[in-house]
């Protein structure tokens, strides 16, 4: 057969097609590698890529009658005027694609479980850290600008959130889970000032998969990883939970056939704050947050880019009121794509950093 009757595949500038399937491998790899890594192939692969296809298939054919919907409604995403100027092609595009695909992972895993009280718990946290991204992207809609709720609300709601949850836990959780465990069992206990610092990762994450929206199959793909990693961690402590992280990683997964390049629909804040409350949420609870911290590096290096790149703009301020930048723009995935990186490059490298990231977490645990 001739060779150029095969469809060419660039590995240099992935398809978003291509970076499709390299996360479909990347989350079966991980699902099966762990169980056949603890010995317990069947057992553990069945309640993690069971819940995962369910809730990736409902998800990804709900899409195809949402995103036409939120096309109609004219929830178009305002795209920043001082960002990227190839993001300025993508205005129009519906956002707020987080209404369907992580009300249906919620519902599967609650489902799932039988109303496990835990599963239950850590859903409401998912959904109200979505009902606030739900208010911010309404208001940027209505106003037509880039701005929703003040970021000072929006801080008040997440930590009233993450105190909620935190109470919640504390008089419902063993009193050993204020003990943080480190890598070579070293165990630490911090005793009230878990509580600190849970409320912390809380807020934390969710900002951070916030910030870590802003490319095309980026947030979605590696929240679905991060998802992966973490429900593998909690199979010993919350079966219940790795049924959870499964069906998250499945509503993801299935968000990101209409979100890969060129995406039809955004997740918006309504999916970004609702996936990083849920990861912080399962971190708490588990006691998993060293855990949490690992497959959440991606995310935290974007947010630490942000904070790396408004600091040092402070600290060169001149007489004249501006500073130098460390970053071309920040978040970094911003400043790769100004650094010459095409968006499926920079997907596709997280993606498997993220990936490598989950199995580390697997191994240290």
């Amino acid at each position: 057969m001739d060779a150029k009757s095969f469809p060419s595949i660039s590995f240099k500038k992935p398809s978003g097609n291509n970076l499709l399937i390299l996360l479909i491998i990347l989350l079966g790899l991980i699902s099966l590698g762990f169980a056949q890594f603890s010995g317990q192939l069947i057992p553990l692969s069945l309640p993690i890529i069971s819940p995962l296809v369910v809730s990736g298939v409902i998800s990804g054919i709900l899409g195809y009658s949402v995103v036409p919907l939120l096309r109609r409604l004219k929830a178009g995403q305002v795209i920043q005027e001082d960002g990227p100027q190839t993001h300025l092609s993508k205005t129009g595009t519906p956002t707020m694609g987080g209404i369907f695909f992580v009300p249906v992972a919620v519902i599967v895993a609650i489902i799932w479980t039988k109303f496990d009280p835990i599963v239950l718990a850590v859903s409401l946290v998912t959904l109200a850290y979505l009902s606030i991204g739900w208010i911010d992207d309404w208001q940027i809609l209505r106003q037509k600008s880039n701005k929703g709720i003040t970021p000072r609300v929006k801080l008040i709601l997440q930590i009233a959130i993450a105190i909620g949850f935190c109470c919640w836990t504390f008089l419902t959780q063993p009193a050993t889970l204020t003990n943080i465990t480190l890598p070579g069992n070293l165990v630490i206990p911090v005793g009230f000032f878990f509580w600190i610092i849970a409320g912390f990762v809380l807020v934390a994450e969710s900002n951070a998969t916030n910030l870590t929206d802003g490319v095309d199959g980026l947030a979605a793909g590696t929240g679905a990883l991060a998802f992966l990693g973490l429900g593998a961690l909690a199979t010993s402590s919350q079966p219940g939970l790795v049924i959870f992280c499964a069906s998250m990683s499945g509503g993801c997964l299935g968000f990101v056939i209409h979100n890969r390049n060129p995406a039809t629909v955004f997740m918006g804040d309504t999916g970004s704050l609702a996936l990083g409350g849920a990861l912080g949420a399962v971190g708490v609870v588990t006691g998993n947050l060293w855990g949490l911290f690992i497959v959440s590096g991606v995310f935290f290096v974007e947010s630490l880019s942000v904070i790396a790149q408004v600091s040092y703009y402070k600290a060169t301020k001149g007489p004249d009121g501006t500073g130098k930048r460390l970053l071309k723009m920040a978040p970094l995935h911003h400043h790769l794509e100004l650094s010459g990186w095409a968006e499926t490059q920079i997907v596709g490298l997280f993606y498997l950093i993220n990936a490598g990231l989950a199995i580390l977490a697997l191994l240290i645990a």
